[in-house]
């Protein structure tokens, strides 16, 4: 294996270069173990942690390594090593924080594209695959669906879902496969390139791991077998971790029940195209679409012109976005506050000593 084979850059080593970090390895974060780190190299793989001053300046998890991360660290025991610096990401995938308002959740980092796992069976929802969608885009990773387990359903039957997912999604890929019967998963190899990074997103127990151990022809990731119960495979995958590949490295991913969206910025736009487009053409530039005179949008989804189940998702994702940035500059507004507030205790307990 090669640096190149890992993801790494003429990006990342003009960063090193300029930052004078020659003297300091050059690693990959594999997987995160709360503040323990797995640092991955062409030769060996490091249990990593943080150097005290990277651990005590960071001002947010932001400035903490996640999975996918390039890092310059040093060895100081076998196979032991400490975190200096956090290579400039090219990409960070992230969703909203569970039950944390205005906190984005990182996913994964300097990833090339996402590849959205969703199960044709009780798993499926065009909903979920438009979240999915508009994280991907918001982080410039270009999304990708694979349909998996369609040996539960009938060719006719297949046909109409795909059909209701190219009714509302243009312009994405579509992989449907089997992990069973192998359909499929020659067309997912054509598409892995040597070098590149691919997230697997999906919920629980739609076969992420399961499409690894397919696609590497080993038992490379533990997976469950198929719950009767729920019509789904059982939940294995407990942290993220990234595996090489012999084209391209994967991130398997654990399921996530909820995909909320952060300040999507132009994900949403770009998720929903045919609506951006058409909103151009409304009467006033500040239209919320949602009962103004004169709506483009409005106009198409009484003509039939955008699926009105498209309208009714674009419309509560736009709301969550907002939802979210004005909770986000609440946080930020009081975390601000909250410093200038410490700043001053601080200087007063020196003029005090004094």
């Amino acid at each position: 294996m090669t640096l190149e084979e890992l993801g790494y850059t003429d990006a990342f080593e003009d960063f090193r270069k300029a930052q004078n970090l020659e003297s300091l390895e050059v690693g990959r974060v594999s997987s995160e173990h709360k503040d323990r780190y797995t640092v991955k190299t062409p030769v060996a793989e490091f249990d990593a942690e943080l150097i005290g001053s990277l651990r005590f300046n960071a001002e947010s998890r932001y400035d903490l390594p996640a999975v996918g991360d390039w890092v310059a660290f040093s060895v100081y025991d076998e196979y032991k090593a400490l975190i200096h610096t956090i290579y400039p990401r090219t990409s960070v995938l992230e969703r909203k924080a569970v039950g944390k308002s205005g906190q984005g959740q990182i996913i994964a980092t300097n990833i090339d594209y996402g590849l959205i796992v969703q199960s044709i069976n009780r798993d499926f929802s065009i909903n979920r695959l438009e979240r999915y969608m508009t994280i991907c885009h918001a982080s410039g990773i270009a999304p990708m669906i694979v349909l998996s387990k369609i040996d539960l359903m009938g060719r006719e039957e297949i046909a109409d879902l795909l059909q209701q997912i190219h009714d509302r999604l243009k312009n994405i890929p579509i992989i449907p496969i089997s992990n069973l019967s192998g359909t499929g998963i020659e067309s997912i190899r054509e598409q892995l390139q040597k070098g590149k990074t691919y997230c697997l997103l999906g919920s629980s127990g739609v076969g992420k791991s399961t499409l690894i151990n397919t696609l590497t022809g080993t038992t490379m990731m533990e997976t469950g077998s198929i719950s009767e119960t729920i019509d789904r495979g059982k939940h294995v995958t407990t942290h993220r971790e990234l595996i090489v590949m012999e084209n391209g490295i994967m991130i398997d991913n654990p399921g996530m029940r909820e995909v909320g969206i952060t300040g999507a910025g132009d994900g949403l736009d770009m998720t929903f195209d045919e609506i951006t487009s058409m909103a151009e053409e409304c009467r006033f530039s500040d239209c919320t679409h949602t009962g103004e005179k004169g709506c483009a949008v409005l106009e198409a989804v009484d003509h039939g012109e955008i699926p009105i189940s498209a309208y009714d998702h674009y419309i509560k994702m736009e709301k969550e976005r907002n939802f979210f940035e004005s909770d986000a500059l609440e946080r930020k507004q009081k975390e601000k506050s909250l410093g200038k507030m410490y700043k001053r205790v601080q200087e007063q307990h020196r003029k005090n000593k004094f």
